[in-house]
């Protein structure tokens, strides 16, 4: 039992041994079993992508070709021609009623100027000393810089002071571009483009907008320059209703060349209104001597500027130059040269059935007396 049991022992000792060699042998196996199988993974997938790569070889030359961008259909131009003839004669139909405004303003004032000089002769010296005296030290500080800013004011020309609220607009939009927030609607409102979702609204604010500092200073020096002649010669609220116009005009023009072109790309600035307003003063004044900013000894007359001006921008146009918009420039120009030739007299010279027209309906909705009109007769009473 005992040599059994030693046997029974040997036994049980061999096959742990066999076991311990089969599993060793076995792990030993495994991984070069893992990496055959890997490797044969991997020739697999080699493969594959070596059938790929010859099938995309194997592909016609016609195929290998750049796909080629979808043309943008050219857009109607239908709304903006529309809005351009609406909004020039609601401009100067807007002037014609502010300058009747004002005049009689004008007259009211001065009738109540001379009912004061009347009532308040018995006011003397004493009483303003004694009402400046009440102030505080505040209120007459700021009485002092509103004098100022008044005398300021006052000593400006007409053209000048229609010139600085359009500078201050131009400012104003200029500062708007540096929000990052406001780009989106920056873009979409104040850029003219005719293939935009917004056509006639960008075409009046564009006119005030201006991206680069340097292109705003340029522009508003220009129409600084020669505003003054140009207000004196139409006054101030045919000035604003022909600025306004022309910068529709400049943006109209634009945008039959961009269609016709095919080369839609965003415009913005006031040089239409600008070329516009220097196109009136030189055909209106084509002998007058205009001298280079940094050029002061170089003289040249105004006709020839504006010849030079419309011929630079013709070759701009025609050669396709992208650093101005020539287009919108030489509307600017057409339409400030018609304006002085024709405009004038076809368009403001004819206010006057419409002036009657609106001082009948303001009588008629305020139910004021007419300035010399008797009372009981000119109503029709008896």
């Amino acid at each position: 039992m005992a040599w059994r049991g030693y046997i029974v022992k040997k036994l049980t000792k061999t096959e742990s041994v066999r076991s311990s060699n089969t599993t060793w042998s076995r792990y030993r196996l495994n991984p070069y079993q893992q990496q055959v199988r890997c490797f044969r993974r991997e020739t697999k997938r080699s493969e594959t992508k070596k059938s790929n790569i010859e099938q995309e070889s194997k592909v016609s030359p016609s195929e290998n070709k750049t796909p080629v961008p979808p043309k943008t259909p050219r857009p109607s131009l239908f709304k903006p021609l529309m809005f351009t003839i609406g909004f020039t004669g609601c401009s100067f139909a807007a002037a014609a009623i502010l300058q009747y405004e004002n005049l009689r303003s004008k007259l009211k004032a001065a009738q109540d100027q001379e009912s004061d000089e009347l009532s308040n002769s018995s006011h003397d010296i004493t009483y303003w000393h004694n009402w400046w005296n009440r102030l505080s030290a505040f209120q007459k500080q700021l009485i002092l810089l509103m004098s100022m800013v008044d005398d300021s004011w006052s000593s400006l020309t007409e053209g000048q002071q229609a010139v600085t609220g359009i500078i201050a607009l131009n400012a104003v939009v200029l500062c708007c571009w540096r929000i990052p927030s406001m780009q989106r609607n920056m873009i979409k409102y104040f850029t003219s483009n005719p293939v935009s979702k917004t056509q006639c609204l960008p075409m009046v604010l564009s006119t005030f907008s201006h991206y680069s500092v340097i292109h705003m200073m340029a522009n508003m020096y220009v129409l600084w320059t020669f505003s003054s002649g140009l207000v004196s010669l139409l006054g101030k609220e045919q000035f604003i209703a022909f600025y306004l116009s022309a910068g529709v005009m400049s943006s109209m023009v634009s945008y039959m060349c961009k269609t016709a072109t095919g080369r839609f790309h965003p415009s913005l600035g006031a040089s239409g209104a600008v070329m516009a307003v220097l196109a009136a003063v030189c055909t209106k004044v084509p002998e007058a001597k205009l001298g280079i900013i940094f050029l002061p000894m170089v003289t040249l007359s105004a006709g020839n500027v504006l010849k030079a001006l419309v011929a630079f921008d013709a070759a701009g146009l025609i050669l396709g130059w992208r650093f101005f918009d020539h287009a919108a420039h030489l509307g600017g120009a057409l339409f400030g040269v018609w304006y002085v030739a024709d405009g004038h007299r076809l368009i403001w010279r004819k206010r006057e059935p419409f002036v009657k027209l609106w001082h009948s309906l303001r009588y008629k909705t305020t139910g004021e007396q007419r300035p010399g009109a008797r009372p009981g007769v000119d109503r029709g009473e008896r």
